[in-house]
């Protein structure tokens, strides 16, 4: 038997999973999906399921200043995005899910059941940006005061509003 033929690839192969979901080539990770909000959730525990048993990462992305970004036909662009990236040891693959979420309606669905690592991730993104994750268990700040108003890293925030005294600064206190 040659050395190409003695890595036998799992059943259920990360290509199969919910293949009606727009991909894009993507030259850092295997694989580049675009769900909708109704299939997130199900998209990422497919994954899971097929051998993704890390979730390296999840962000929020605004995109109010650069509405112009690479999407697959039928993927309609929306303010803000979450940004997924899981990675399977076994397999050594990566994939990269994102999902556009509406500025009107800025609720996903948690990941927490499937990769409770998720949660400390979920949070910042809640708090920096302002996306509601439905089902986590402990939606709260996590960067800001509590009585904090509005989301820091969103692209419309206003610069500058809360004024840092230094130390050692001269002038008054």
């Amino acid at each position: 038997m040659s050395d190409t033929t003695s890595t036998a690839a799992p059943a259920a192969t990360p290509s199969r999973v919910l293949p009606e979901v727009p991909r894009l080539p993507d030259r850092l990770v295997d694989q580049l999906a675009f769900p909708r909000r109704d299939t997130y959730k199900p998209m990422i525990a497919a994954f899971r399921d097929a051998g993704f048993e890390l979730c390296a990462d999840l962000c929020a992305v605004d995109y109010l200043t650069h509405p112009g970004r690479s999407l697959p036909d039928g993927v309609a662009p929306e303010r803000f995005e979450v940004v997924v990236n899981l990675l399977s040891l076994s397999l050594r693959q990566r994939v990269r899910v994102r999902v556009q979420v509406p500025e009107s309606d800025p609720v996903v669905d948690s990941l927490y059941e499937i990769y409770p690592g998720t949660e400390a991730m979920e949070r910042e993104a809640y708090d920096m940006i302002g996306i509601v994750f439905t089902g986590h268990p402990d939606l709260t700040r996590i960067l800001m005061p509590d009585d904090w108003e509005g989301h820091p890293l969103r692209k419309d925030y206003g610069v500058g509003r809360v004024p840092v005294q230094f130390k050692e600064a001269p002038g008054p206190r």
